[in-house]
Formats: C-alpha cells, structure tokens, sequence
C-alpha cells in the first residue's frame, strides 16, 4: 500500500513539472521581434568628451607676497595700531553685559521703539528673549560697543586682537531680520 501511494506520488509530481514546463513553452514570436527591431536601429551618437581644462600653476614670490601662514588683519578692519600695544583696548574691568554671552550672527534686531527722548532696539537673542538696546551698550563676543540705533540697523564698533598684543577696531551691524 505504501508502495502504490509513492508511486502515486512520483507520477503526480513527474506530471506536475510536466505541465510546468509545457507553460513556459509559450509563442515568443512578439518578443523575438522587438529583440530584431532594436538590433536594426542605429545607435545614439555619443556625445564628444568635453575638453581637458589646462592647469595654470601658481607661482608663490616668497617675499613679496603675503605670508600664507598669518592670518590677513588688515581685511575688512581699520588698523588703529601705531606701536605694539597702543591703539583701542577693551575694557576688561567693567562688568559684562547680557548680549555679549552671543556671537553677533545668532543676535536678531526684531524692532525698535522710542520714549521721550531715549530710541532703543529690540534685539532677539537665540533663546527667543527680546532685549532692549541702546547706543553705548556692548553686544556680541568681540566687544562690540553700539555706536548708533537707526530705524533698520544697530551700527557697532567691535575691537578684534591682532594676534600681536594689539587691537583693531572693527565695524560691524546687525540689521532688521525677519521675525
């Protein structure tokens, strides 16, 4: 009885991959076609290779130039310096004010208001809190000192180290941002 049951068994499976394999006999005349229909199309031209960039070196005038390994102090500052150490200095005695905690680009002037005689900004720090600002106060992380209040900017005076045991003045705003 076991013995007809596998044989059963072996004919049903040897039919079963019979039938399998007579579906994937199916008429591929179509998909023969495209394949010749494709290989008589001519080609795309290819596009040409762009052309080879030339390398222009640079030729470094040891001593005319200026030296690659100082930083420049002179770029976007007002040299205030005669001798080593003359020139403006922060006052390191006076006691810090809030908004110099900050760097001036995470400050944000959201406004400004008047009363009497007095015009102040409104400057957002980057905690969100709204701080009153008039001139001479100091803001930011380079001693900046507030020279004027306008309607759209607060103008500052900051004083930058030059490396060298001096100081330069530099100006610098923080102007209305959106918020």
């Amino acid at each position: 009885m076991k013995r007809i049951g596998r044989q059963v068994s072996h004919v049903a499976g040897a039919m079963l991959i019979a039938v399998m394999l007579a579906g994937c006999n199916k008429n591929m005349d179509d998909l023969d076609k495209y394949i010749v229909a494709v290989k008589v199309r001519p080609a795309d031209p290819i596009p040409p290779i762009p052309p080879v960039k030339t390398y222009t070196a640079y030729k470094y005038d040891g001593l005319t130039g200026r030296d690659p390994f100082r930083q420049s102090i002179t770029e976007g500052s007002e040299t205030t310096q005669s001798a080593k150490g003359a020139g403006p200095r922060p006052d390191f005695d006076r006691a810090q004010e809030y908004l110099e905690r900050y760097e001036l680009d995470t400050l944000s002037m959201v406004g400004t208001f008047s009363k009497d005689e007095s015009f102040w900004a409104l400057v957002r720090d980057p905690e969100g809190i709204i701080h009153r600002v008039l001139v001479g106060n100091y803001i930011g992380k380079n001693h900046g000192h507030v020279v004027n209040v306008g309607n759209t900017q607060i103008g500052l005076t900051e004083l930058i180290s030059d490396g060298d045991g001096g100081w330069l003045a530099r100006e610098a705003s923080i102007a209305m941002g959106e918020g």
